[in-house]
């Protein structure tokens, strides 16, 4: 017999914060440690080769990684993606006492498929499941969230290695840290409920239908390769992780041990206060209409672009990679520390922004579960194989001032093809796309997932043809 749920568990915000946890225990361990420059690692060559696999993979299995969360469902596909990052932290910790560099490239291997399973998972969730007016919310709510993440794992690490002075290599104790919160973010993935078990503030279900067949997926993967305005946004996709190839080598190159830790802590802020200001005030802002309002953050996030990365060209000027030496190491205490913090605050500030945009469109093109879940993989596997490029790139030492142009670059170009995408973009889709009231249903064909067997009237039966 199903178990009765509070109205409020079943909530799309509930769901969201609940996503928010579990990435906030995974994802943003992980973030926490790459942020630490180089993994935490004294070795950058093999932290870029690791992390080369990792997006090589994530990219290949994002292609397909929509469609397989589809047919498993976004709970146990979230379970699945989780589990790689434990691996790979673990790999990180095991490399640091025992020098075993294949088993860290391994498990950069499996975390690029898990990852792509859990961002897949997390796309749908956070832009199917709430309604067309709180999208932007989503976003910032999941995003604080799993910054803060990052922000709390990195606060960690500062405050275990703030102690060693002019550490060069994160502590064993951080990263037994690391995992602990880790292993809790695995469990918490269970929290999660499908598609059919959520119900709107309007009475509306996000679909029926629990799980797609293998054979609607396969249709359904193709259109996404098909659909121009998913092909426009394939700049903004490659774009949006390249650059932390750079400002990773950066971080593990000019700064020591105590002061990596402070700049991702920095980073970490950043993110945080970056997402909830666009979702909230610029992306679901009540003042203006929904496309409107894509302009709008269109022409914010691109601003921002060109003068945090015109402030963070004035300094790379200053030095090349060649200065990048454990002498030369900056420490937080050092008068040319001034502004370093503020760089990487507000690197994460415009990030979380540009992120924001891109996902706030793509769900605005539809609130269907499935195809977002698509949209969601598609637009991960672009977005590694982006990385994968830029940490091969750092990875044959690349001069630091070619890996900054070309990261900038990339952004700027993205912003003309996302401007055609905007243009699509209509007050709502709910006119398009059938609706299923939860009202209407049979009591536990929510439940089961079921069809339109379970639905009465004619209204209902319109609306389960479009959720089967």
């Amino acid at each position: 017999m199903p178990i009765s749920l509070p109205s409020w568990y079943i909530r799309p915000m509930t769901q969201v914060v609940l996503l928010g946890i579990t990435c906030f225990c995974t994802v943003g361990m992980f973030s926490a440690v790459s942020n630490l420059g180089a993994g935490g690692l004294q070795d950058v060559s093999l932290s870029d080769t690791a992390n080369g696999v990792l997006y090589g993979f994530f990219s290949l299995t994002g292609l397909v990684s929509g469609g397989i969360c589809n047919v498993l469902g976004p709970p146990f596909t979230l379970f699945l993606g989780t589990l790689g990052y434990a691996l790979y932290v673990g790999a990180l910790w095991c490399h640091q006492t025992q020098g075993t560099s294949w088993f860290l490239i391994f498990a950069g291997a499996i975390l690029g498929i898990t990852a792509a399973l859990l961002w897949s998972a997390q796309g749908e969730i956070m832009m199917s499941y709430p309604l067309e007016k709180d999208k932007g919310k989503s976003f910032s709510i999941f995003w604080a969230i799993f910054q803060f993440g990052t922000f709390i794992g990195s606060v960690i690490a500062l405050a275990i290695n703030i102690r060693s002075g002019q550490l060069s290599a994160v502590s064993t104790s951080t990263y037994i840290a690391f995992l602990i919160i880790i292993f809790i973010g695995v469990a918490s993935s269970f929290l999660v409920l499908g598609p059919n078990r959520v119900i709107r503030s309007d009475g509306t279900i996000v679909k029926l239908q629990a799980r797609a067949t293998v054979k609607e997926e396969v249709r359904g993967i193709i259109r996404v390769f098909l659909d121009w305005r998913m092909l426009a946004l394939l700049p903004m996709s490659f774009a949006s992780n390249y650059f932390y190839a750079y400002q990773g080598a950066l971080n593990a190159g000019k700064f020591d041990g105590p002061t990596r830790a402070l700049n991702a802590t920095l980073s970490g802020a950043g993110a945080i206060i970056g997402a909830l200001l666009i979702g909230f005030f610029v992306l679901d802002g009540s003042y203006f209409a929904r496309r409107t309002r894509g302009y709008l953050g269109l022409g914010i996030v691109a601003a921002m672009t060109i003068i945090i990365w015109a402030v963070g060209l004035s300094w790379q000027l200053t030095f090349t990679r060649a200065d990048a030496t454990p002498e030369n190491s900056i420490n937080y205490h050092d008068a040319d520390y001034k502004g370093k913090g503020a760089l990487y605050f507000f690197y994460y500030f415009g990030d979380a922004s540009y992120q924001a945009l891109v996902y706030w469109i793509m769900s605005a093109l539809t609130n269907d579960p499935f195809t977002l879940a698509r949209f969601a993989g598609f637009y991960k596997a672009i977005q590694s194989a982006g990385a994968a490029g830029s940490f091969g790139m750092d990875a044959v030492k690349t001069p630091y001032l070619n890996e900054q142009l070309a990261s900038w670059i990339l952004m700027l170009v993205s912003f003309p093809p996302a401007f055609l995408v905007i243009r699509t973009i209509k007050e709502t889709n709910y006119d398009d796309e059938q609706m299923v009231y939860v009202d209407d249903l049979k009591p536990d064909a929510v439940e089961r997932g079921s069809t339109e067997k379970d639905i009465g009237g004619e209204k209902a039966e319109n609306a389960a043809e479009t959720a089967t």
